[in-house]
């Protein structure tokens, strides 16, 4: 399940991708399979032990064009462990809300991306988020858990602010909404409430069903998105050096 949308945030072989808090991977996967050289990057040690095997398998199944790498490596947002402007594209994606200095973390980024490079940056949107802030402290109340809710101009303001220029913004993931605040309705971890196992099931439909089946859910939350969209998106690049 992707959030990035890859026709705004264009890759070409060969590009130095670094995906920031990577998590499980799903960023770093598919710019590996479009051939790019992926460093995927997260302070999680057991979640980077598992993005390098999936590179591995992936490599091996030949699922990535000749020419695009992959490696997966712990390390701290705050403190990137990479050269001045040593990357062409960086994702970060639902990770600055967790981070309680979230300038630093813009600072770092603006620092080893390339004049000239793109970011893309997914955070929860402000009314999806807050109802679940709202329905349960549960939600949001763990270690590690979401420190703030942006709200989209105060994003793209903080964008500006840390020297890069916004070029789109859109919403991703309107059907999550609903499962999002039925999960905090009933108990963020009771999966075996009825209604959370019934939606979820609608959700591995939509990923995983018949092309009839995917076609209706896809175009039903693409309907859906500006209104429950759970995710805000916002892509941006850093200005070109001016000219000696």
């Amino acid at each position: 399940m992707l959030t990035v949308d890859f026709s705004r945030f264009p890759l070409a072989p060969g590009d130095r991708v670094l995906d920031l808090g990577c998590g499980g991977g799903r960023h770093a996967f598919e710019c590996y399979r479009r051939g790019a050289n992926v460093v995927a990057l997260d302070q999680n040690g057991e979640e980077i032990a598992e993005v390098r095997k999936w590179f591995a398998a992936m490599a091996e199944a030949g699922e990535a064009p000749a020419g695009a790498s992959a490696v997966a490596v712990e390390g701290n947002a705050l403190a990137l462990p990479f050269e001045d402007e040593s990357f062409d594209k960086i994702i970060i994606s639902e990770v600055m809300e967790h981070i309680p200095d979230d300038k630093g973390v813009l600072a770092e980024m603006f620092r080893v991306l390339k004049p000239g490079g793109l970011l893309a940056v997914t955070v929860p949107r402000w009314l999806p988020e807050k109802i679940c802030w709202a329905l349960s402290d549960e939600y949001h109340e763990v270690e590690g858990g979401h420190i703030r809710i942006y709200r989209g101009d105060e994003l793209l303001a903080k964008l500006t602010d840390a020297g890069l220029k916004p070029y789109g913004t859109h919403h991703a993931h309107a059907l999550h909404s609903p499962y999002w605040w039925i999960k905090c309705a009933v108990g963020v971890n009771n999966d075996k409430a009825l209604p959370v196992r019934a939606y979820h099931q609608l959700l591995v439909w939509d990923i995983v069903g018949t092309p009839v089946i995917s076609k209706v859910t896809k175009a039903a939350e693409a309907a859906l998105n500006p209104v429950l969209g759970k995710s805000f998106v916002a892509y941006a690049s850093k200005p070109q050096r001016a000219a000696a």
